[in-house]
């Protein structure tokens, strides 16, 4: 039995998924001190709301994480074989 394989370079590119019905960016806060965090949501007004109600309740936590979560997609350069099919 012969193995043969076939190793070929082809280019790639990647950007923010902007393809119909793709999810936009999801904004998470995340308290320093203790690790509690928000609910994902997908824009940043409520997880800033529940950081200044966190630190109402907890007047030593001050200190967040914002955490951005972006949806990514690779596609097919030209040049590649696969270009033609993901139009």
């Amino acid at each position: 039995m012969t193995v043969r394989s076939v190793i070929r370079h082809a280019d790639w590119t990647i950007s923010t998924d902007r393809e119909p019905g793709a999810s936009g960016p999801l904004y998470e806060v995340e308290c320093t001190t203790c690790q509690e965090s928000s609910d994902a949501t997908e824009g940043p007004t409520p997880p800033e709301d529940w950081a200044l109600r966190h630190t109402g309740r907890n007047p030593g936590h001050r200190s967040y994480r914002a955490i951005i979560t972006s949806f990514l997609r690779v596609i097919p350069a030209p040049g590649n074989p696969w270009h033609r099919e993901a139009r």
